[in-house]
């Protein structure tokens, strides 16, 4: 799946995830770089030191910060986050992979088949099982895992909480093929992504098969026993935000490299005193003041590679203040982007063209500018107007007033990072110029997956992170009403309709990537809930010598890859 996932805040098992946004994510990585302090700042498309097996010593250990380790630990649940699938990806079955490019493949671990065909003139999908695989608790792993998965996340009106079911929707059957090691996966008519379903969510254990178990078993339990992997996990601490992996004596496949990973939930700050004190392997470095204090550290290397992600701005029409969409409007119109990128990126060396879609990236084929279609840009003037047109008059202060009310909103900062202090400050003075008084509080990077589910707060920033190439795969997702992403409550059945009808229906990739393009504006254009800011780079300091890192979905090194955990590991 292409599954966006709402990084540092928010989570989505589908294209989409949630998550931490800004410059300084404990988990921010890049490509292959210089030793220490190295002139060289490209930033490539994937930098992260891929090895074949055969160069890496077996043994040793890994130790990852982590913005945090979710309350919600069941990935394809919509209430989890970008955190959430990181950490699942070390213990779950990732029964398919994705080159940095955004090639599927079969896990060969786990399928000894995969095959897309047509027939009867609908698409369908075989998988077909190792023999070996299973479960941790013993139970097979056959055609039912598939089916339970399909189950969970086709639908919200089943007690169901997915994050996402684009994919899962447009199937109308899972069945048992020739044995129970197979299973057959039909779609309603030809259907143009078949590669995503299954893909960044992996399977199920088929013992999840209630809206109850899956909505609750896994808040703050990550049950080790419906796993199936490399590793399985030693240690975990809910309280210490830690969590620990060893070697799983249930896997049949190639062993492990690390005879330990584990992951630390770390504020920014804390992250980089972590590195420097040789508590941790690596940390994210996105922004000057951070990448300064490591970059020169002996036996390191820097990495900078493209984020699969957007940093966004979204409001919560929900609240009085935004429920009128001129003041939404207003309200992005008073955003000067390009002083935000420039805070963002100072001294990086790092520039992009605008990032214009929530649906695709610049350097993806059938990408336009969306959003400047639909008419954003910096414009205070025509923001004040919008506001004076809506009722919404200046006080003695400067700040706007309406029936006694004044235009205020809360704008929650998690994490310590001076980088985001300074964003913020910035986005506050925006506004103020037009009226509207933003109100920064500074929360801690724990409370970002808690507080953006409950949406506590009116304004958010963060980044929607992608799993995968497929954007316009996933659109559904982004704009339908009903989806568990769109927390700017700006969806309408109407929109809905038309996705469904003017996107959903396209059969091949081409016509409904064009068609998606062609329907991003005129719903921006009706909504103003959610704006993209910028995409950026990932840039990390690593220990020298360890390989093929970030194989999980949403992090950031190697593009759009999602590869095999028992591949990380040290150089010789």
């Amino acid at each position: 799946m292409k599954q966006q996932k709402l990084i540092g805040v928010f989570a989505a098992t589908a294209a989409l995830a949630l998550a931490l946004g800004g410059c300084a994510a404990n988990s921010g990585t890049t490509g292959e770089g210089d030793n220490g302090g190295g002139e060289d700042t490209t930033v490539k498309a994937a930098d992260y030191n891929p090895q074949p097996r055969e160069n890496l010593q077996e043994g040793g250990e890994v130790r990852f910060p982590i913005n945090e380790i979710p309350e919600q630990l069941n990935a394809f649940n919509s209430d989890a986050s970008a955190d959430t699938s990181r950490v699942a990806y070390w213990y779950m079955p990732q029964i398919l992979l994705v080159t940095p490019e955004g090639e599927v493949t079969k896990n060969d671990a786990y399928l000894d088949d995969w095959k897309i065909e047509t027939v009867d003139g609908n698409t369908t999908v075989t998988f077909t099982f190792n023999e070996k695989a299973h479960w941790n608790d013993g139970t097979d792993m056959d055609w039912t895992a598939v089916e339970n998965t399909w189950i969970a996340n086709r639908s919200y009106d089943e007690g169901y909480n997915p994050n996402a079911t684009d994919g899962y929707k447009q199937i109308t059957s899972v069945e048992e093929g020739d044995s129970p090691k197979t299973a057959i996966v039909t779609f309603d008519g030809e259907y143009a992504w078949p590669s995503m379903a299954f893909l960044t969510g992996g399977l199920l254990h088929p013992a999840i098969n209630t809206p109850d178990l899956f909505n609750s078993a896994f808040i703050g339990d990550p049950h080790p026993e419906w796993g199936a992997g490399p590793y399985t996990i030693d240690e975990f601490d809910a309280n210490a935000g830690f969590i620990s992996f060893k070697p799983n004596t249930e896997w049949w496949g190639n062993a492990p490299l690390l005879d330990s990973v584990s992951f630390q939930a770390m504020e920014a700050a804390a992250s980089l005193n972590a590195f420097k004190n040789g508590e941790i392997d690596q940390v994210g470095a996105n922004t000057k003041d951070r990448l300064e204090q490591v970059k020169d550290m002996e036996d390191t290397v820097i990495y900078r590679a493209q984020q699969t992600a957007k940093t966004i701005i979204m409001v919560d029409a929900d609240k009085p203040q935004f429920e009128d969409m001129d003041v939404r409007k207003a309200f992005f119109l008073a955003i000067d982007i390009d002083q935000q990128k420039q805070i963002a990126w100072n001294g990086l060396d790092y520039e992009e063209e605008p990032a214009g879609s929530l649906n695709m990236y610049g350097f993806q084929e059938g990408y336009s500018d969306s959003f400047a279609e639909a008419g954003l840009k910096h414009d205070p003037e025509e923001a004040q107007k919008l506001l004076e047109d809506a009722g919404w008059e200046l006080n003695d202060d400067g700040i706007r007033e309406k029936d006694g009310e004044t235009l205020s909103v809360i704008y929650p900062v998690f994490g310590d990072d001076p980088t985001q202090e300074a964003l913020a400050k910035a986005l506050q003075a925006q506004q103020k110029e037009v009226g509207i008084d933003l109100q920064i509080e500074v929360r801690p990077s724990s409370d970002f997956s808690s507080d953006l589910t409950s949406k506590n707060w009116d304004v958010a920033s963060l980044r929607f992170t992608d799993s995968d190439p497929f954007g316009p795969a996933w659109f559904c997702q982004l704009y339908c009403s009903d989806s568990g992403l769109n927390l700017s409550a700006t969806g309408t059945e109407e929109i809905d309709e038309k996705i469904h009808s003017e996107v959903e229906s396209k059969t091949t990739a081409e016509e409904w990537t064009t068609a998606s393009m062609e329907l991003e504006p005129e719903i921006i254009a009706e909504t103003w809930g959610v704006i993209p800011l910028y995409n950026g780079p990932s840039i990390s300091v690593v220990k020298k010598g360890l390989a093929n890192l970030t194989p999980e979905p949403y992090v950031g090194l190697d593009l759009f890859g999602i590869t095999p955990v028992e591949n990380v590991g040290w150089e010789k």
